[in-house]
């Protein structure tokens, strides 16, 4: 028979008091109340302190701790720490980056902090609902991750005057000074709309560019607007794939200042800080949707909501912070950045 994890009847109570009375085994009584050893002997340690066991005392005792008030959940649904978390959630935060946030702003207060565990399971035990359904979909792991778009006859498309990944200076590679930056397109439904995706591999700083198409003229537009908002001392290097778009890549230069080196063809390793963000857009833009209809407005939004977010990398600081330091830097060379 299948082990009950339960509290004793009173008539279970009865018999393990006889039981015990005549000497007979935790194990015994265990058998015949078909109950787990274990089970048996937790109840007899519950009026060990007065030498023999006690089945009106027992009961009197479970009876009294029914009756007293019982903790609620660190993260129960009325509580504010759960707002909290919700809101994160809703932001499209991870757990890991929620908790690891709160455990930075409130060190010392474990009542204003909760491991990711917790909040996993906070979700996941949620009663039947259309807030579970909510919080289920915040969290990250939708099984889709939008690839970047098929090159096709692009890797027989040979892009003239192009400079390899492999003469790029050695600061790109180790990350230590910012302004270099990892570029590509996303395509979306049917192929005939496109997002450029722009990454900053120092601080993970994020920058989106609409386009109507993926001509040259418009990659090369679309890229030259959105860099040159930034700071010149932010526009020193882009690596790219060697999709045929950035067959314009002089003009992107001469216009931006930013120096263009392409990736082995086939090796998206090169550029894993652009990679894992393409990953993270169909939280925003699901894939397969027409990407046409997200003004530059609206997927500026989209990068600062992926620019906020904390990152482990940066010490659970989000790359808007840490990249603003380092234009504070620049701006006050004898400062320094925390």
């Amino acid at each position: 028979m299948a082990k009950i994890y339960k509290h004793l009847t009173t008539q279970e109570r009865a018999v393990v008091m006889t039981m015990r009375a005549d000497l007979c085994s935790t194990r015994s009584i265990a058998k015949r109340l078909c109950r787990s050893a274990s089970t048996i002997s937790r109840e007899l340690k519950r009026t060990s302190g007065i030498g023999v066991y006690d089945a009106n005392l027992a009961h009197a005792q479970c009876h009294a701790r029914r009756l007293l008030p019982h903790r609620l959940p660190k993260l129960h649904a009325e509580g504010a720490l759960f707002q909290v978390v919700r809101h994160q959630l809703k932001l499209l935060w991870s757990p890991q980056q929620i908790a690891r946030k709160l455990k930075a702003l409130w060190p010392n207060n474990s009542e204003k902090s909760v491991s990711h565990e917790t909040i996993y399971n906070a979700i996941y035990m949620h009663p039947r609902g259309e807030l579970k359904r909510e919080l289920i979909a915040y969290l990250r792991h939708h099984n889709q991750v939008r690839k970047p778009r098929s090159r096709g006859d692009d890797r027989r498309y040979q892009i003239q005057d192009m400079q390899s990944i492999h003469i790029r200076p050695a600061e790109v590679e180790d990350r230590p000074i910012p302004g270099h930056w990892e570029g590509d397109l996303i395509k979306g439904a049917g192929n005939r709309s496109s997002v450029g995706t722009l990454v900053e591999r120092t601080t993970g700083f994020v920058v989106l560019a609409k386009m109507d198409n993926a001509t040259t003229k418009t990659v090369v537009d679309s890229f030259s607007a959105v860099l040159n908002r930034e700071p010149a001392a932010m526009r020193k290097t882009m690596t790219y794939d060697q999709g045929r778009e950035m067959h314009g890549h002089k003009i992107l230069t001469e216009r931006t200042g930013v120096q263009i080196y392409f990736a082995d063809p086939h090796s998206p390793w090169q550029r894993g800080s652009n990679e894992n963000t393409n990953g993270l857009l169909p939280q925003y833009m699901p894939k397969g949707s027409d990407l046409s209809i997200y003004s530059q407005d609206e997927l500026d939004a989209i990068a600062l909501s992926l620019n906020t977010r904390p990152r482990a990398r940066l010490n659970y600081e989000s790359p808007l912070v840490v990249y603003t330091q380092h234009i504070a830097l620049l701006q006050h060379p004898t400062d320094t950045v925390n």
